[in-house]
């Protein structure tokens, strides 16, 4: 019996990335127009909208009608399930699944809360490679939930527009914000954005950036990491790396594992902003 790990949109995947992986798309909303995340939206035409339009877009929730046809399917082929969601706070998502499977239960699919975006993904493909040295859904489930809480995001914004257009900032703060050039460093934690520091400038953004990997105890790079970027352009994620070089030497063959960050996270944050998802080490 094989294992398929179902995720949403919000990991920021696709299930052309592997075999055993199957997406289901988050919606994105702009006005009166409803998209499929992933689907007849990507994220180019994501952000293309985003700077575009007047109005901040909105994601909706997977249905529980979707994750009952994925489990549906899995059965079908024979095949254990482990359902890896954006995170219960952020999203309706996570309950959408549990009510799917509440409606037809069995002990061949399990449910596992996990992170967003880039945080997600390090999960999922913790999963995948659980998956590929043959485990079973029990021994993957127990296996991302024993790290789950090692999982640490981090980004650096670019601008704080986004956030006084959401109302996470006041216009007053995110005009002197704006004024001074400040970078903020923030955090997804329990699925929500919060501010960790700030810093005037992006060099000194990308210096505060990577203290606060140091303050989470590195990186643990016998574990998935993934680098990701907001917007049309990776130019400010380029400039981190190389900023960066000291973090990565000695670690990592071939090129870092760099990813498009999709509309739960871009919503909010808007075009260039870089984030970095890893594991903590252990000691």
């Amino acid at each position: 019996m094989s294992v398929r790990i179902i995720t949403d949109s919000a990991s920021d995947m696709s299930p052309a990335e592997h075999p055993a992986l199957a997406v289901l798309p988050l919606s994105v909303t702009f006005g009166t127009d409803v998209y499929m995340d992933g689907v007849d939206i990507d994220h180019q035409r994501f952000y293309e909208m985003l700077v575009e339009r007047d109005e901040l877009p909105m994601t909706g929730q997977v249905n529980p009608y979707a994750f009952s046809q994925a489990i549906a399917e899995a059965r079908e082929a024979g095949d254990e399930a482990v359902i890896i969601t954006v995170g219960a706070k952020l999203s309706g998502t996570n309950q959408s699944a549990r009510t799917a499977l509440a409606e037809a239960p069995g002990g061949d699919v399990f449910i596992v809360d996990s992170n967003v975006t880039l945080g997600e993904r390090v999960l999922v493909e913790y999963a995948l490679r659980l998956v590929d040295e043959g485990r079973s859904a029990v021994q993957i489930v127990t296996a991302v939930e024993a790290v789950r809480d090692r999982v640490v995001v981090i980004g650096l914004l670019e601008t704080l527009e986004y956030l006084v257009r959401g109302g996470r900032l006041s216009a007053a703060a995110g005009a002197v914000g704006t004024l001074l050039n400040v970078k903020p460093v923030v955090a997804v934690e329990d699925g929500l954005i919060v501010q960790l520091g700030k810093a005037r400038g992006s060099k000194n953004g990308r210096n505060l950036l990577n203290q606060k990997v140091e303050k989470a105890g590195g990186v643990d790079f016998s574990m998935p990491l993934a680098l990701g970027y907001t917007g049309l352009s990776d130019a400010v994620l380029k400039k981190y790396i190389e900023d960066s070089a000291a973090l990565w030497a000695g670690h990592i063959e071939g090129e870092l594992p760099v990813h498009t960050i999709g509309a739960t996270i871009g919503t909010h944050v808007g075009p260039g902003a870089v984030a970095i998802a890893f594991f903590q080490p252990t000691n």
